[in-house]
């Protein structure tokens, strides 16, 4: 019989994942990760829920303490971040360090099981001509999770499993409603499980970043008002800043060796190119040359089109056609060519 490890959140999404590969005649072994106590799927509260699921299916249920790898490669990773002065992306470095590789390494290393499924929204397929795995995004476009899942290696997809990849978010519910999970009434989880756990972003960054006073400016110096830490603060955010002015003001930098937010108007925010270092090219060998492709840079954005331009140590330029929006170092640029994940990286700075 088949044998897989489905990480198991306490969500309806990663419930229907296990659920449904159990009808389907696996042999399902539960998996939670202990990331850190509080509320929210990622915590104490979610692995109520999904030993539930596990004893509803009557399938094992396994878990890891994972709050040390979480505290290292996320908590202090955002918490330098943000005091840089930068947005980082926390999901992305999650999925790698924290979730896939250590859920594989477990079910190889201590349940001698080669594969492993999760409830994302993505899809995985195999290339016979490249002889390479390719993540794909998923069919449901409103629910697609592949912008967050760029940094898995070609190891760390051949042993994963995407379920849901080819469902739409309503047929997860209707599974989950037949089979009558206990998760099946469980609400969306809409936030970052930081955010979830602390009641904001901001929350949580207060609780290691001390609060230090500087001036909001505008882009020739002037000073228009004071703010509480740069952290607080993101590059694009138009609302809560604090200041009167005639027209709609917008971060547009943030200054963190002299404590400053930088503001503009919204043209001010749109920049035509910028660089990405720590790329993983997911799906394809790493371009010599230039690329054209789709660029995603934020998990929300449209895909536009781009110039990608290989740089040393394994960097790359990227040329928008048009000027984007809000470009956020610390955030993710992710390639795409249609639903084919290339790769992605890091966005250092813009231009």
């Amino acid at each position: 019989m088949n044998k897989v490890v489905v990480g198991l959140s306490g969500g309806v999404d990663s419930s229907v994942a296990a659920a449904t590969l159990h009808h389907q005649g696996y042999e399902v072994v539960g998996l939670t990760l202990w990331l850190m106590k509080g509320k929210g799927q990622c915590c104490s509260e979610g692995m109520v829920d999904a030993a539930s699921i596990c004893e509803q299916l009557g399938v094992p249920h396994h878990i890891v303490d994972s709050r040390d790898v979480f505290q290292t490669n996320i908590v202090d990773y955002l918490v330098a971040g943000y005091e840089s002065g930068i947005t980082p992306l926390p999901c992305s470095q999650c999925n790698k360090a924290v979730k896939f590789g250590p859920m594989l390494r477990y079910a190889r290393e201590e349940l001698g099981i080669d594969r492993i499924a999760t409830g994302h929204y993505a899809r995985i397929s195999y290339d016979a001509e490249t002889g390479l795995y390719q993540l794909r995004r998923a069919v449901d476009s409103s629910k697609d999770q592949s912008y967050f899942l760029y940094d898995l290696t070609q190891d760390l997809l051949s042993g994963t499993m995407f379920p849901l990849g080819e469902m739409l978010k309503t047929e997860t519910r209707r599974i989950a409603a037949e089979f009558n999970l206990t998760t099946a009434d469980k609400p969306e989880s809409m936030d970052l499980c930081l955010v979830e756990a602390n009641g904001s972003m901001q929350a949580f960054l207060d609780k290691f970043i001390p609060q230090k006073e500087g001036d909001i400016v505008d882009q020739s110096g002037k000073v228009l008002g004071q703010h509480t830490g740069i952290h607080h603060y993101t590059i694009g955010q138009r609302k809560g800043l604090g200041i009167a002015a005639a027209e709609p003001l917008y971060v547009v930098a943030l200054d963190a060796v002299r404590n400053r937010v930088i503001v503009g108007d919204r043209a001010s925010t749109h920049k035509p190119e910028c660089t990405a270092a720590r790329l993983n090219w997911v799906s394809i060998p790493e371009p010599t040359s230039p690329i054209r492709a789709e660029v995603q840079v934020r998990y929300r954005s449209k895909a536009e089109p781009v110039s990608v331009i290989p740089l040393e140590d394994s960097r790359i330029k990227l040329v928008f056609d048009e000027p984007q929006f809000g470009i956020t170092p610390g955030q993710a640029a992710v390639l795409y060519d249609g639903d084919i994940v290339l790769g992605g990286g890091i966005i250092e700075r813009f231009e």
